[in-house]
């Protein structure tokens, strides 16, 4: 096997799947709904490349040896310890209505996101109420988990219990670059300077927008009022372009 650290080699079109744990052997079942996915779905047979991760950022690279109604045994060729991307971008979500909030999940994992906040803004259309925050929290972190697949990522970001405004502004005092969407900001955003390393947090309003307070108190906070483009867009969507415009400068570059 490789050692930990060892560079991950390309692998065009082989499938990851994820694991809650990855056991040292020499064979691994892929078993439950990861299982009859691989099977049913992407119908793969003895012979084929796939990978097999932890979420964590520990990839096993391997070879199916079977099929069936059991799951995917894949006998093990490499294991590799994927570092964490630099630098890490931190996004605080809006609560958007309905399946905007898992929408907006799945498109900044696809994009790059290492920790999502879901955040209840004053103008949040939707509120979860104390009896929902948990299943509220889960269907964010299932779709943080299917976009990592999709998307083939080693790391499933985080996603952290909601937070008040407050409690967000205690958050960017401690990360090294803020920013905060909003159509009104003189600065645009392809203007910043962005680290390369450390956290860049990123927050996106709700649909009704940021009241004057709030964006008083982030200034307090350290973060900046930036805009995109001239185009206004949806709460759900407007995280994303934002990763997608960090990493062009970055991680991308």
């Amino acid at each position: 096997m490789a050692t930990p650290g060892a560079e991950v080699p390309e692998l065009d079109g082989a499938p990851l799947f994820l694991l809650d744990v990855l056991p040292e052997t020499e064979q691994l079942l892929v078993e439950g709904a990861e299982g009859r996915h691989a099977v049913d779905v992407l119908r793969l047979e003895p012979g084929e490349r796939v990978r097999v991760g932890d979420g964590q950022g520990t990839v096993v690279e391997g070879d199916v040896v079977s099929a069936g109604p059991q799951g995917l045994r894949v006998a093990v060729l490499h294991r590799f310890e994927v570092p964490a991307p630099q630098p890490e971008f931190l996004l605080v979500q809006a609560l958007p209505k309905g399946d905007r909030g898992p929408l907006a999940v799945d498109l900044a994992t696809e994009l790059g996101v290492d920790r999502i906040v879901p955040w209840t803004a004053a103008r949040c259309v939707t509120r979860w109420r104390d009896d929902r925050v948990a299943k509220g929290v889960a269907k964010w972190r299932a779709a943080a988990r299917a976009a990592s697949k999709q998307s083939r990522r080693p790391r499933v970001p985080e996603v952290t219990e909601p937070m008040s405004t407050r409690e967000v502004c205690g958050l960017l005092g401690d990360v090294d670059l803020a920013v905060v969407l909003h159509e009104q900001a003189r600065r645009p955003m392809a203007e910043l300077t962005v680290p390369s390393s450390g956290t860049v947090a990123v927050v996106v309003g709700p649909e009704g927008g940021l009241t004057d307070g709030e964006v008083v108190a982030f200034r307090a906070a350290g973060a900046e009022p930036v805009r995109l483009g001239p185009e206004v867009l949806r709460t759900s969507t407007a995280g994303a372009a934002a990763l997608a415009a960090l990493s062009a400068h970055t991680r991308w570059a």
